[in-house]
């Protein structure tokens, strides 16, 4: 893909492939994080977040999985919770240029915080 914002960037293709990631990874955690879900909508949320990493630019994969235990555990009185950081897992797996990495988000229990970090490699 010809990338016509290459020239404002003054990095690697690794280094810019994990920017990208980073983007991805930042965008469905703060665009997502408070919606409403129950088992009902559970698999179609988690299908709009990957579908809309898809979309974006350098993407060759992405995984979305929301925790059903934790999402099971928490329904209250409304029979829905709002999506929080510790039910996400999301991977990205960014090309860009020769360079391919892939990006994670989990919640990291002992951290007790959803952290966003780059997987061992492909």
């Amino acid at each position: 893909m010809r990338d016509p914002a290459k020239k404002y960037f003054n990095c690697s293709d690794r280094e810019r492939a994990i920017f990208e990631a980073g983007i991805k990874l930042g965008t469905i955690y703060h665009q997502y994080v408070g919606v409403p879900v129950n088992l009902s909508n559970l698999k179609s949320l988690e299908n709009a977040m990957r579908e809309s990493m898809m979309v974006q630019p350098f993407v060759k994969n992405a995984v979305v999985t929301i925790d059903p235990d934790v999402v099971k555990k928490r329904q209250g009185v409304y029979k829905y919770i709002t999506l929080t950081g510790e039910m996400l897992h999301v991977s990205v797996t960014i090309k860009y240029g020769k360079e391919q990495i892939t990006a994670k988000l989990s919640y990291v229990p002992e951290m007790d915080y959803p952290l966003m970090y780059l997987d061992g490699g492909e």
